[in-house]
């Protein structure tokens, strides 16, 4: 890749993995990005769980196919599950704002930076938008009451094919002051 914008036009919701396992040292370098995202006042509200053990995979995949939609999900090599975490924020912040005034947006951030390197390491990413959270729950051990910010589909795509981005034009999103 030339430079970041090229990266962000090769990311892209991959629906169609090939039968392949993810390199666990990939999925180190993807956690690694999402931990060094930003983060309002350096709270870090985030932890991630990664799943790649050929027997529970197939379980998440199930578990990311409510209402029989996500059926690509089967093939995904593996699993990361973003979880929103307390925000520390400083003394002076937390005066005036609720611990997880940030979090949304921070846990957003660790969720893209995951996505475009797992991009730039050749790997092909989706975010699941509906899921069955309970029973991600009971099957990874994470307590109900945890919010979950992301569950993210990975693997090699099977197929080279990057589609071209149909976005809003920059004219239409954007006012200069």
């Amino acid at each position: 890749m030339s430079g970041f914008l090229d990266l962000c036009l090769k990311r892209q919701s991959c629906r169609n993995f090939a039968e392949r396992p993810v390199e666990r040292e990939k999925l180190e370098k993807c956690i690694e990005a999402g931990r060094l995202a930003p983060s309002g006042c350096n709270s870090q509200p985030w932890s991630f769980v990664v799943v790649d053990d050929p027997k529970i995979v197939p379980q998440i995949a199930k578990h990311a196919q409510p209402l029989g939609i996500n059926g690509f999900t089967d093939k995904a090599a593996a699993f990361i599950v973003v979880l929103e975490e307390h925000a520390v924020l400083t003394p002076t912040v937390r005066g005036f704002l609720d611990s997880q005034y940030f979090a949304k947006g921070d846990l957003g951030a660790a969720t893209v930076c995951i996505c475009l390197e797992a991009a730039d390491l050749g790997l092909g990413t989706c975010i699941i938008g509906l899921y069955n959270r309970e029973g991600l729950s009971n099957l990874l051990g994470i307590p109900i009451e945890k919010q979950f910010a992301a569950l993210i589909a990975v693997g090699y795509p099977a197929d080279g094919v990057i589609r071209q981005k149909i976005r809003k034009q920059a004219g239409e999103i954007t006012r200069y002051v």
